[in-house]
């Protein structure tokens, strides 16, 4: 038990939310709501302090519930799921911030959360005093936080406006004076709330590096992110969390694949609207169909030593307008593969409709991705259709389509294990020999 720093045994945690108040027609409706509304008030009030069993009451929300897993002392755990799993609940619930409704946890050791970068900065106060205040409120003596002032904002990167008011900072100086605080404190166990959220890219990789550094002093951290690489690279372990239940607590490698594959849309080989007015777009471009094609056929699982071919099919509206059409492609653990579009910069053709104004009308646009590319894997396309430049977005489709990459019988002549890397190119090899 020693070597356990945080143990959750079935917790829940439920919400009773508004609902909305019943209208009347009626002049005796509407006054006999009147005289109804203290006494339904009042059982509703009554009824915060009880929940019922009954978890299918419309005014109930449930953002965890029955949720059970031990985190060991120095384990670096990943919280992963989509907006509203409740990930940020059961932090909430660690941080003792909010009780759980039910279940109960138990901590052994110091702890400390990251949760809301900037709480208890004060926008009149100097960058300087904020160090104070917010510390303070993090839990840190003024000993303590004395002792660190200056590698305080000497990694804050703000020390030229370090005695200037908060109000005047960007919002990017104010999250990294707050980072920066919180970043060093001293606790056993440490809470992580999405901190990588905000910030340039710089100051984000400057945020892994000393999360990294906490985790390898042998401190406990439990780490939510969005960012998948980084839960990966950060974390031993990870649980996924699906609308409040734990769903999956594995290698965090694996639980990542197993959250990614939840969210993406069904694998399939075309999807498409024979109504423009129901499609994706508006008045200018409506899209009608994109599909996978193999082999000259619609496939959803493609072989990796086959060419792919994409097929965008799309109603233009708009007459003498330019169009672009450009792709992300995402691997399955939500890495960008790489970008394509048909501007010539970019293509290994000419597409003249890239430099010309488009009549009203239907067209398609098709790209190869050439075979001896892609690792085996499912795969997923965002789409999008421009007017010429990079955010004059008439269409912006997130992971329109998933398609899996299938491996090749020629493969497994020679190699048997999984192969490494994002792509898997066919390379030229040659051996000479120099000296007999």
């Amino acid at each position: 038990m020693f070597d356990v720093a945080i143990k959750v045994e079935n917790i829940s945690k439920r919400y009773r939310i508004g609902l909305k108040e019943e209208l009347h027609d009626s002049l005796v409706g509407k006054v006999t709501s009147i005289l109804k509304s203290p006494f339904s008030n009042m059982t509703q009030l009554k009824k915060l302090s009880h929940f019922e069993n009954s978890k299918s009451q419309e005014d109930i929300i449930w953002a965890l519930k029955d949720v059970s897993f031990e985190v060991k002392r120095g384990e670096v755990l990943g919280i992963i799921g989509a907006n509203g799993a409740g990930k940020s609940t059961l932090l909430k619930i660690l941080a003792q911030i909010t009780e759980p409704t039910s279940g109960q946890i138990q901590i052994n050791g110091r702890i400390a959360s990251l949760l809301e970068v900037g709480t208890g900065f004060h926008p009149e106060q100097t960058g300087r005093e904020n160090i104070y205040l917010n510390g303070t409120i993090l839990g840190m003596t003024k000993k303590e936080i004395d002792s660190k002032l200056d590698e305080i904002i000497d990694f804050s990167g703000v020390e030229k406006f370090i005695d200037t008011p908060v109000k005047r900072y960007s919002s990017g100086m104010g999250v990294r004076l707050a980072f920066s605080v919180a970043a060093h404190l001293d606790p056993e166990i440490l809470l992580i709330d999405e901190v990588l959220a905000v910030g340039d890219a710089e100051f984000q990789k400057k945020c892994l590096g000393k999360i990294d550094a906490v985790a390898k002093d042998g401190r406990t951290v439990l780490f939510i992110s969005h960012n998948m690489p980084a839960v990966e690279n950060l974390c031993e372990n990870a649980i996924v969390l699906i609308n409040g239940e734990l769903v999956k607590l594995a290698a965090s490698k694996d639980a990542v694949e197993y959250y990614l594959s939840t969210q993406n849309k069904s694998i399939s080989g075309e999807i498409s609207w024979e109504k423009n007015e129901k499609a994706p777009g508006d008045n200018r471009v409506r899209l009608k169909t994109i599909r996978i094609v193999s082999k000259g056929e619609i496939c959803s699982d493609p072989i990796c030593d086959e060419d792919i071919e994409l097929q965008v099919e799309y109603w233009n509206l708009e007459a003498n307008k330019r169009r672009l059409v450009s792709i992300h492609l995402i691997n399955n653990i939500d890495q960008m593969v790489f970008a394509s579009s048909n501007l010539s910069s970019s293509s290994l053709t000419y597409d003249k409709w890239c430099y010309q104004d488009y009549p009203i009308g239907l067209f398609r646009t098709k790209c190869i991705i050439p075979k001896n590319l892609l690792n085996p894997g499912i795969h997923s396309i965002t789409l999008f259709i421009n007017i010429i430049g990079a955010s004059d977005h008439l269409i912006l489709e997130k992971k329109i389509i998933s398609f899996e990459v299938k491996e090749s019988s020629r493969y497994r002549t020679e190699y048997f294990g999984k192969w490494q890397g994002v792509i898997r190119p066919l390379l030229a090899w040659n051996t000479t020999q120099l000296d007999k």
